[in-house]
């Protein structure tokens, strides 16, 4: 089992607000990307459709980076597999919302989903510490999907309590723009992606590649 690591300080009160979603399409691998994650951010481990002990594999690797960077790690599953694992916190889809009991008295925090009014009172009733309210954006993890607007965004935030995050199509200014409007209304949101990050980490490279190349070149 991963022994759980200890919390960056603001993070024993508050829920990160910023999030790394892992999954397999990232390019380049999640455990680069740690890179470029601030500290007391959070890492949210799904991978679903590895096998249980590839899965396991890659969550020990991911602790260990975890633990370097002042990242929390959360884990998409069971309350009893996250606790097992040494997970900071669980991700409860909707239908696993009865385990949120058994997930605090694991000493877990509690993310979940939401997608409209129904969900939000569901994870409302559950406690939930943070709710992933998506879509804000055209994503492709919603293909089809219409994307919410602010304002429906923020009304589920409130039906929902907890500490919202924003998830779909979300970049770095996105983010910032929901928070100029959410302050209005008292909330501050936090944002998480997939994407955004390997778009971050490839254009930090191509920088990086570039000045050595103007280095290389003699004067």
């Amino acid at each position: 089992m991963v022994r759980r690591h200890p919390l960056p300080p603001a993070s024993r009160h508050a829920p990160p607000r910023r999030w790394l979603i892992s999954d397999p399409r990232l390019d380049p691998g999640v455990e680069r990307l740690l890179a470029f994650v601030p500290p007391g951010s959070a890492i949210l481990v799904r991978h679903d459709a590895l096998p249980p002990r590839a899965r396991w594999r890659l969550f020990r690797r991911l602790a260990a980076c975890a633990r370097l960077r002042r990242l929390t790690l959360w884990l998409a599953g069971t309350a009893h597999q996250a606790a097992r694992w040494g997970a900071d916190g669980v991700y409860l889809r909707q239908h696993d919302a009865g385990q949120a009991v058994q997930a605090r008295r694991l000493g877990l925090k509690i993310a979940m989903p939401v997608h409209d009014q129904a969900e939000a009172r569901r994870a409302a009733r559950a406690q939930a510490d943070v709710l992933f309210i998506s879509p804000l954006y055209p994503t492709r993890s919603h293909p089809g999907i219409a994307p919410l607007s602010t304002a429906g965004w923020l009304r589920l935030a409130r039906l929902a309590g907890g500490q919202p995050i924003a998830l779909g199509g979300m970049t770095a200014a996105r983010a910032h723009r929901l928070m100029r409007q959410a302050a209005s209304q008292g909330t501050s949101p936090g944002w998480a992606a997939i994407d955004a990050w390997s778009v971050m980490a490839k254009e930090k490279y191509a920088q990086r590649a570039a000045y050595q190349k103007r280095k290389a070149v003699p004067t």
